[in-house]
């Protein structure tokens, strides 16, 4: 049975759709049967995974409003054991759709979409938008932990504080199995002074929920990007493909836990 894990964090530009595309491939690599659903409607992890998202028919709207069902709008990427679900803008209409349409249990959409389906891959990662909204939640809801990237700057503090809050909500009204994959330092650069402080308060608040592995800055990640792959693709041995082929190593690593 797969183990669902959501890639969150409602401050925007911290690495959470890299983080997504990337430990999703390495898992794949790994052998793992892996599910990467785009929860963002900006759609970017189908971008870049070389889908053309705005032509997208089969979405993950399509299956959170019951038109489709996981495995129908799922495809397949041109990489080792890695199929996605991708997003566009229509997502952004979900809720729009749902007062609409209302029902009984809107946060509970993606959990029930993700239900029978479970058997088919061993991880289903999912990439949140930057906010703790309808979306954000239905992801949460529906995961068995959260992989909470963290960049080491000044505000990161203040944003790990409100997703720990959003957590303790969802744990209390609608999830209460969920639990903390990690924090994930991210765009880590050990020769700054403020880095090595976020990473040392990280690490000593959080102790063994922090990842040992840190994401450091690598213009090859952002290479990967352009070409539409995941950097152990494109360059496996640059510091981005290593970090996150240690990265996928230590999720694999819990599983037992």
């Amino acid at each position: 049975m797969a183990r669902i894990i959501s890639i969150a964090n409602q401050k925007g530009g911290v690495g959470k759709t890299t983080t997504a595309i990337n430990l999703a491939a390495c898992l794949g690599q790994n052998g793992r049967r892996v599910l990467l659903i785009d929860m963002d409607p900006q759609g970017n992890a189908g971008r870049g995974l070389g889908f053309d998202v705005t032509a997208q028919k089969e979405t993950i709207y399509d299956v959170l409003m019951g038109t489709m069902t996981l495995l129908d709008a799922c495809q397949q990427t041109n990489f080792d054991n890695l199929k996605i679900v991708c997003s566009n803008l229509k997502l952004a209409s979900l809720e729009a759709s749902l007062y609409t349409n209302p029902i009984a249990k809107p946060f509970g959409l993606l959990r029930d979409a993700v239900a029978a389906f479970k058997d088919f891959f061993e991880y289903i990662i999912i990439d949140c938008p930057p906010s703790l909204g309808l979306l954000s939640i239905n992801a949460m809801t529906a995961s068995d932990s959260v992989l909470i990237p963290v960049q080491c700057e000044y505000f990161a503090m203040e944003a790990v504080a409100a997703i720990l809050s959003s957590i303790a909500n969802i744990q209390k009204e609608l999830n209460p199995n969920l639990n903390i994959a990690g924090f994930l330092l991210t765009m880590f650069d050990a020769s700054t002074q403020l880095g090595n402080e976020i990473a040392g308060e990280i690490r000593r608040l959080f102790k063994e929920n922090a990842f040992y592995t840190s994401i450091p800055r690598n213009q090859s990640v952002a290479e990967s990007q352009a070409h539409h792959m995941p950097v152990s693709y494109f360059r496996a041995t640059s510091k981005g493909g290593i970090a996150y082929a240690n990265l996928a190593k230590e999720v694999i690593e819990h599983e037992s836990r």
